[in-house]
């Protein structure tokens, strides 16, 4: 391994969550409704494994008193118990087989529920500590594993003890001291499996944790392909797999090289036995000389012959739900995992309900994405913002725009200090009411597969076909929606890469519109859209949501040159704020920027910019008077 990979090894161990605790409690929880087919399978299998275990014992006495004794009724009474018996050990061992489906794919069916449903309440705190790949991988393949291991336990599980058991006992009746040729082979398998298991564990582990890396590359690939194929890198990409994909096969090369040492094992139990009992039952039966008064028969020998294999291939059924167990221990960690994982932003005891204004305020905020970080992403921020103003704000790559913005809605929560938002401490609120009146345009823009409308509608679900031509207007969406031959009705390709990045950008805006919300943040969310549409957006808003707080990063400061107030970020701080006019006159690092993007306008550029402003401003007034008809 390469120290560049070592490095990157242990940051990731230091970034998994803890190791979960009661995990057979935890994934015991989402049995539920599946409870009674989870005893039934048992209990139908104990019946069928104690009508197996009576078949020889019948079979001998049917041997020694009907064919040896030549005695015809004899027959025909014990063939018709071993039918009896056999007819329903069948019909139990159907009924198990489908009450362990039931248990097993209902089970599997619940953790997936349970964990898709956790993570719908994790704060991206949470959400930052599971990789996409290890998500996926925990919610397929590590369940899959959990599913199997479940199914295997509550039916081969429950039969091959009971059948050991039991098995051994009926053969204790009919000869002690062959019947202490099992018990000798119990600390033989004891021994190895145990060594087997501890070997084995960890390899499983790492197995998983490269499952995730590599749904990871699937993923990065997929998301990023046209980048990808514009850069010509398939050949890098293939190789990136290619790497991941060796290591998963040299872990289960190596797990497989292990576990191979199970079945040696079991067959030195097997056949050591058969050979013991042989010598022993054969030296017995010529001393008795076949009589049952004096000692060993035939059809006792036969049924000591039965009860081996029944016992053995019982060993041999824990030897395989051993192996399962052993892969589904690694993945039963990982769910829980996530079933354990608390959420870091949760709601009060008794939380506000309703949120008085847009006003927001921060009070010597201070804010980290790690408890380990050394450096503040935020620090000693303090802002007042009133309700209804249009802020923007500004500043270099890495400068932590949106992670200030992201406090307002709760996304994190601050590390120290305090954030208002309508006079009220933010986690003094419901989440689900906080968030209903602060809407987000994030940076990176997600349309869902669906209709426009659809899409749209996840702002208000009840929202009306007007409504949400209204806020598509606002967002200058309705011109182009309009041209698709089903209008709102056209089919959202997943990901929205059927439209461009300005189209999926306004559809966007339109969305966070419909929740008519107190606060708006736009981050960086007009990036994609020319500087004609921006202004008409930026008209739209002031004369139609005038009592909406409005917050807008951006790199262009077109986009929020007549703001209110303007903050300028550098390295998690307000360097300065104030409006435009006010920023080029006191503050340098503003006035580079906007030198850097006016120097080469002028002229009909200039004149161009006037005329978009005064169309942005009849377009407002056109889009009113059409409301108002």
């Amino acid at each position: 391994m390469t120290d560049t990979a070592a490095v990157e090894e242990r940051r990731e161990r230091a970034d998994e969550p803890a190791r979960p605790k009661h995990i057979i409690r935890t994934l015991g929880a989402s049995l539920r409704e599946y409870k009674k087919a989870s005893w039934l399978a048992p209990a139908f299998v104990t019946v069928e494994a104690v009508l197996e275990i009576l078949i020889p014992t019948v079979m001998a006495s049917l041997i020694d008193e009907g064919i040896t004794g030549g005695s015809m009724p004899a027959i025909v009474k014990f063939g018709l118990i071993l039918l009896a018996c056999a007819m329903v050990s069948l019909a139990c061992g159907f009924m198990a087989g489908r009450y362990s489906a039931i248990a097993g794919a209902g089970f599997a069916k619940n953790l997936r529920h349970d964990q898709f449903e956790k993570m719908q309440g994790f704060s991206f705190t949470n959400i930052d500590r599971f990789s996409t790949g290890s998500i996926i991988t925990r919610l397929t393949t590590d369940v899959t594993n959990l599913q199997m291991a479940y199914s295997m336990m509550i039916r081969m599980g429950v039969r091959a003890p009971i059948m050991v058991v039991v098995a051994w006992i009926f053969s204790f009746r009919i000869s002690p001291s062959i019947s202490l040729v099992f018990l000798a082979c119990v600390p033989i398998l004891g021994i190895g499996l145990c060594g087997l298991a501890v070997l084995v564990h960890p390899v499983f582990k790492r197995v998983f944790r490269t499952y995730d890396k590599l749904n990871n590359v699937v993923d990065e690939n997929l998301q990023g392909v046209r980048v990808v194929k514009s850069f010509t890198r398939e050949d890098f990409e293939i190789a990136k797999f290619g790497r991941i994909s060796q290591r998963i096969f040299k872990d289960f090369s190596k797990a497989d090289r292990i576990m191979s040492f199970n079945m040696p094992i079991m067959m030195v139990c097997i056949y050591g036995s058969m050979l013991m009992i042989s010598w022993m039952g054969a030296n017995q039966i010529v001393a008795s000389g076949n009589d049952p008064a004096v000692g060993l028969t035939t059809g006792d020998l036969t049924a000591l012959v039965t009860y081996a294999m029944q016992i053995l291939m019982a060993m041999m059924m824990l030897s395989m739900i051993f192996v399962m167990v052993i892969i589904s221990q690694a993945s039963a960690e990982r769910v829980c995992q996530v079933l354990q994982e608390e959420s870091t932003v949760r709601n009060p005891e008794r939380p506000v309900t309703t949120v008085a204004d847009g006003s927001i305020e921060f009070d010597d905020v201070t804010f980290r994405y790690s408890d380990s970080s050394e450096k503040p992403v935020l620090d000693d921020v303090n802002l007042t913002i009133r309700s209804g103003m249009t802020v923007g704000v500004v500043g270099g790559t890495g400068s932590a725009k949106s992670s200030l913005v992201q406090l307002i809605p709760r996304l994190y929560d601050v590390s120290s200090g305090s954030l208002k938002v309508g006079g009220r401490d933010v986690r003094e609120y419901d989440l689900e009411v906080l968030r209903d009146q602060v809407a987000m345009v994030l940076q990176k823009n997600v349309l869902f597969s669906g209709t426009i409308a659809e899409n749209l509608r996840w702002g208000n679900p009840d929202a009306t076909d007007e409504e949400i031509r209204h806020a598509c207007r606002l967002a200058q969406a309705d011109g182009f929606v309009q041209e698709f031959p089903d209008k709102y009705d056209t089919m959202i390709e997943q990901g929205g890469t059927n439209v461009s990045g300005g189209q999926r950008q306004r559809l966007c805006i339109a969305r966070a519109l419909l929740k008519k919300p107190k606060i708006l943040i736009l981050d960086d969310s007009t990036s994609a859209v020319d500087t004609k549409t921006d202004q008409l957006i930026r008209a739209a808003f002031r004369d139609e949501i005038p009592d909406t707080t409005k917050i807008i990063i951006a790199q262009r400061l077109a986009s929020v040159e007549d703001a209110d107030m303007i903050l300028v970020m550098d390295e998690g701080r307000i360097m300065a704020r104030g409006t435009h006019a006010e920023l080029l006159e006191t503050c340098d690092e503003y006035r580079s920027i906007y030198e850097s993007q006016t120097k080469n306008q002028g002229g009909p550029e200039a004149a161009a910019n006037a005329a978009s402003v005064a169309e942005a401003a009849e377009a407002a007034r056109t889009i009113k008077e059409g409301e108002a008809r």
